[in-house]
């Protein structure tokens, strides 16, 4: 089994930052794609960021600019920084990963359980 625990959501005001991180750990052969997604009431979970084990990141238009994401190949995570966050960037925030748990052309998707974040104008 694969596992995602997420850490570091909470409370702040608008214009303020936060770092989510991201543990992956389990049978993992190989992690291909980390990133996040997010979830704000009555809306559908949507996309934030993902990064490849090579560096190559991708962002939404909406936070594109004041976000970063970082993957550590070698402690099997990722995290994400969050600069002049917007009341709309509340949401849970969902760890996503991509991984293959052997050698070969098989992999599967993972989440985690979410972290809540919560900006207040």
């Amino acid at each position: 089994q694969v596992q995602l625990v997420e850490s570091g959501g909470g409370l702040v005001q608008a214009g303020g930052s936060l770092n989510l991180s991201c543990v992956a750990s389990g049978k993992i052969f190989s992690v291909l794609v980390m990133g996040w997604y997010r979830q704000s009431p009555g809306n559908q979970r949507e996309f934030v960021a993902t990064i490849t084990s090579g560096g190559s990141a991708n962002y939404a238009g909406s936070v594109e600019g004041r976000f970063n994401v970082f993957i550590d190949e070698a402690k099997n995570s990722v995290s994400l920084q969050m600069n002049s966050l917007k009341p709309e960037d509340t949401a849970v925030y969902y760890c996503y990963a991509y991984i293959s748990r052997q050698a070969g052309p098989f992999a599967f998707d993972y989440w985690g359980q979410g972290t809540q974040v919560t900006v207040s104008s």
